[in-house]
């Protein structure tokens, strides 16, 4: 595996695991992180998701700029902007969560909720299935690849 690669998938990875820790954070119902298991981890899990996403278009690009996906005809220009608006964005909010002197269950599902984190959520699935196909050493996976490069 490349490491531009790697670098992606750790950052998608960041990404997704940070959603899920704070699915469960919000379902806690807890009014601040002091005082309990999981709102020790919260910022340490919000941090990791900032890193990830700060980033996170440029390694997006670099990934396909390796794949050499422009030269097959896919035109990913467009996206990569999208991904990288939907990180700023995300961004922002998460900042602002971090930036409290506590963060509550219900700051963090309003942070969930948010549109902007879906949106960015969305974009980093599709970047994920992406990068499970184009990473891929099954050739079935490359031949579907290249099949629907070709019915385009």
């Amino acid at each position: 595996m490349s490491s531009v690669r790697e670098e992606l998938a750790r950052r998608i990875n960041a990404v997704e695991g940070g959603y899920e820790f704070m699915l469960a954070y919000a379902a806690q119902g807890l009014p601040s992180e002091a005082g309990s298991k999981s709102g020790s981890q919260l910022r340490v899990e919000l941090r990791q998701v900032e890193a990830a996403l700060d980033g996170l278009e440029e390694s997006f690009a670099a990934f396909l700029e390796e794949r050499a996906q422009a030269e097959a005809g896919t035109e990913p220009g467009d996206f990569i902007q999208v991904l990288g608006e939907d990180a700023r964005k995300s961004l922002a909010a998460l900042r602002l969560v971090l930036a409290q002197p506590a963060i509550s269950s219900q700051l963090v599902d309003n942070l969930n909720a948010s549109i902007h984190l879906r949106a960015l959520l969305t974009d980093v699935f599709l970047v994920d299935e992406i990068l499970q196909v184009l990473g891929s050493s099954v050739p079935a996976a490359q031949q579907m690849v290249e099949e629907e490069a070709g019915s385009n």
